[in-house]
């Protein structure tokens, strides 16, 4: 599953400080969020794709596969908004679906800014390091250590977890445990599955947590780090072509 978040290759967008890349893309996220007026909202979603599918390093196919949710989000939420929309300029009528031009404008708009936020949240996700972005958070803007040690040790669990489910499975059919069909075989399962597996989730918790508080996580001292990170001229370059890029927007919608 991680080899498949692998990119085909790096670009320069994997160079910029994870911490500004995510404080710079929370700012565009917050325009995209109080923006009303549509030509702005296209062009934001034409700039953030140009970003996904130009500056990800991922193959096209799975930049595809990205894309599908994507498509789902913009589908759903603008066709929602184009038939059951408010409007005086009435189009089309039949019950409670009403077709306005208002209520497209608005479905534009809506569907728009989810493209918008499923680009940039994409982009963001596919050139970071979680890791390194936690290591940033503390060093650059200060973030306590105890909450980012306990991001990254969640990150940490993740294939762990993965793994004890992989071993329950083959330890069930090992056993010749065969579950109901419908939902009394959903219910079989999750008795199986998740006992076990909250079971074992805790007792790594339990551990991590006492590891932590045996490295005083909680004191709030000065602490060394084993990933340094820092700003460099490629931060600077992404900070300009991303403020050119927004003003350009600006320029094309009014």
């Amino acid at each position: 599953m991680l080899a498949w978040f692998t990119p085909k290759r790096e670009t320069w967008l994997f160079e910029v400080n994870p911490a500004l890349k995510f404080m710079v893309f929370f700012a565009l996220l917050l325009i995209a969020l109080f923006n009303q007026n549509l030509s702005f909202a296209v062009w934001q979603a034409v700039l953030y794709s140009v970003l996904f599918y130009g500056f990800t390093g991922y193959s096209i196919k799975k930049l595809a596969l990205l894309s599908i949710p994507l498509a789902i989000s913009f589908l759903s939420s603008a066709g929602t908004m184009v038939l059951f929309g408010k409007g005086s300029n009435v189009l089309w009528q039949w019950g409670l679906i009403k077709i306005s031009e208002e209520s497209i404008q608005h479905a534009l708009l809506l569907g728009s800014k989810s493209l918008s936020f499923g680009f940039v949240g994409f982009t963001f996700l596919l050139t970071v390091q979680p890791v390194l972005f936690f290591y940033a958070m503390m060093q650059q803007f200060g973030l306590p250590s105890k909450y980012a040690y306990s991001f990254i040790a969640s990150f940490r669990l993740i294939p762990a977890v993965t793994e004890e489910l992989q071993i329950r499975r083959n330890a069930l059919k090992v056993r010749n445990i065969h579950f109901s069909r419908g939902i009394k075989g959903v219910y079989e399962r999750l008795q199986m599955y998740t006992v076990p597996l909250f079971a074992q989730s805790i007792r790594r918790a339990q551990r991590i947590a006492v590891a932590m508080e045996a490295k005083q996580y909680q004191m709030g001292a000065a602490r060394t780090y084993y990933y340094p990170t820092h700003f460099s001229r490629m931060d600077i370059v992404f900070t300009t072509v991303m403020a050119g890029g927004l003003v350009g927007t600006i320029l094309l919608a009014f």
